[in-house]
């Protein structure tokens, strides 16, 4: 019986995600289109005459500075390090699990390291990379993943040559009420899973809601999000997941893709000596042996076409009207991604039930109380 079986996309409440959590954009985009956005998202769609608009512009960036200045206090307490406010805040908060490779994002910090460490004067996009989500207590590789993370930012973070072009962020005790203060100063979103191996997730919704630009593989909800906002707003990398599944059945071996990228080669070659953890010089090894030997989730192989999709990021990064239309699109365009949908089709399709009206739903509550009044 195929029909009794369905697919509804997951949604998040622009409530919380965006009137709650972005006072300054939600004020902002009332301001224009009105708030009928709060009870029907797709209302956004207004905003998109907007998006070239030099004025509109201006005030959009203003709201996001005010967001990452928001952040970054937040940074300076919890971390004690001060981050560049005109840098590109690149974030990736969820889970730590190996499929979601927070590993290729703290492979890349090290290679934005190597390449202001040989060339200092070398204009650069200024970045704060910043991590945060929790691994599950008996989850040892996770684990070794925030020790990478954390060692990295070590270094980063304390090399006079960086200065502020790059610093690495590592959020303790991720939960609800940091993300509230994360997704709002966001400029870049980390989708970047194995594709084929995110069953739904929403946090990028709640990035694309707050205007940040998203880079992913064509992974779980990334796939609606890029049929939304379209090719044009959106960066996209990496095997697709037919690919991935001929990958691995024709024999994969991560290391034919280690020997032909330099860049890669000289990175693993610095977490295998030590340069990270020179405490411990083989803290990461059982990490850097599966990046070597198995790499069950190709980041190996996906690295080269991450980089190059990466360098398109910072090129559009330093055309600022271009990326601010970008982001003004990516919000017009998430209608689709509000809870409220996802439930009228609940609703409508599985469960059968009619929607019930405000004031009807205040009625039939005013007639239960003084039913239970009369009772008592």
């Amino acid at each position: 019986m195929p029909g009794r079986f369905n697919n509804k996309t997951n949604g998040v409440t622009q409530r919380r995600w965006l009137r709650k959590a972005n006072h300054p954009l939600a004020q902002l985009i009332t301001s224009k289109i009105g708030d009928g956005w709060i009870t029907n998202l797709f209302d956004l769609k207004k905003l998109e005459k907007f998006a070239k608009n030099a004025e509109f512009q201006k005030q959009w960036a203003e709201s996001k500075m005010k967001n990452k200045i928001r952040l970054s206090d937040i940074i300076m307490k919890k971390n004690g390090v001060r981050v560049n406010l005109e840098s590109m805040f690149d974030i990736q908060v969820k889970r730590i699990h190996e499929y979601k490779r927070q590993t290729m994002l703290a492979l890349y910090c090290i290679l934005l390291y190597n390449r202001i460490k040989k060339n200092p004067d070398a204009p650069v996009v200024p970045r704060t990379i910043i991590f945060g989500g929790k691994a599950a207590p008996g989850y040892f590789t996770a684990k070794l993943i925030i020790k990478l993370i954390n060692s990295i930012s070590a270094v980063v973070n304390n090399d006079p040559d960086i200065g502020d072009k790059l610093k690495v962020i590592f959020l303790e005790n991720y939960g609800v009420s940091l993300a509230e203060k994360i997704f709002p100063a966001c400029d870049l979103s980390e989708q970047i899973s194995t594709a084929g191996t995110e069953a739904s997730g929403t946090g990028n919704m709640k990035f694309a809601l707050n205007g940040a630009l998203t880079i992913g593989t064509l992974d779980g909800a990334n796939i609606e999000i890029k049929e939304e906002v379209g090719d044009e707003n959106i960066f996209i990398f990496g095997l697709k997941e037919n690919e991935v599944t001929a990958l691995k059945h024709g024999g994969y071996d991560p290391r034919n893709f280690i020997e032909r990228n330099g860049e890669l080669k000289e990175i693993l070659h610095l977490i295998e000596v030590g340069f990270f953890t020179p405490e411990n010089p083989a803290a990461l090894k059982p990490l850097l042996d599966i990046l070597q030997n198995s790499d069950p989730f190709l980041v190996m192989a996906d690295f080269e076409s991450y980089v190059a999709c990466q360098d398109r990021v910072s090129a559009t990064f330093k055309n600022r009207e271009k990326w601010l239309e970008m982001s003004i699109m990516n919000v017009a365009r998430m209608g689709k991604f509000s809870s409220d949908r996802t439930i009228a089709e609940y609703a409508s399709e599985i469960w059968n039930v009619p929607r019930v009206a405000v004031e009807d739903y205040h009625n039939i509550s005013d007639k239960k109380k003084a039913m239970n009044a009369a009772k008592a």
